[in-house]
């Protein structure tokens, strides 16, 4: 018999270039989701950090000015917090829809890796049975 050929092979062989590629992008978006979540934990604690100074000078009092000074710098770290959680929710929302992607390009590669093992066994069968025939017409011959 001839050897085992899939035919499907350079299907199978791009789909599963295709899972690779959409597993490297959802990783590089995990990656800035992560860094986007460390961004925010820093301005956190910077913010408190600020914050807790301020109002230790409060407690030992301040001038008006050095205190609009620690408010507007308080607000503007405020502003920086919010716009960078709004982009990780934009991260976060890229990173679902990769995730999806990722989901639905390994039901594709895994069901051609299926029809492809199918294909083989089948293929394994005929030959046993091909190879059998061949022992049963040589013992046959024999005993003739």
């Amino acid at each position: 018999m001839k050897k085992f050929s899939f035919q499907l092979e350079s299907v199978m062989n791009f789909k599963n270039q295709h899972l690779e590629n959409k597993k490297a992008e959802h990783g590089n978006i995990l990656a800035l989701v992560n860094a986007q979540n460390e961004k925010i934990q820093s301005l956190l604690v910077r913010f408190k950090g600020v914050n807790l100074e301020f109002n230790n000078k409060k407690m030992a009092g301040i001038s008006v000015i050095e205190a609009m000074e620690y408010s507007g710098f308080l607000y503007k770290l405020e502003v920086e917090i919010q716009q960078a959680k709004r982009y990780l929710k934009e991260l976060q929302a890229k990173e679902e829809k990769k995730r999806g992607e990722v989901v639905e390009a390994k039901i594709e590669s895994s069901t051609l890796e299926k029809l492809k093992e199918k294909k083989l066994a089948q293929y394994q069968k005929d030959v046993q049975k091909s190879e059998e025939r061949y022992i049963e017409e040589f013992v046959a011959r024999s005993l003739s």
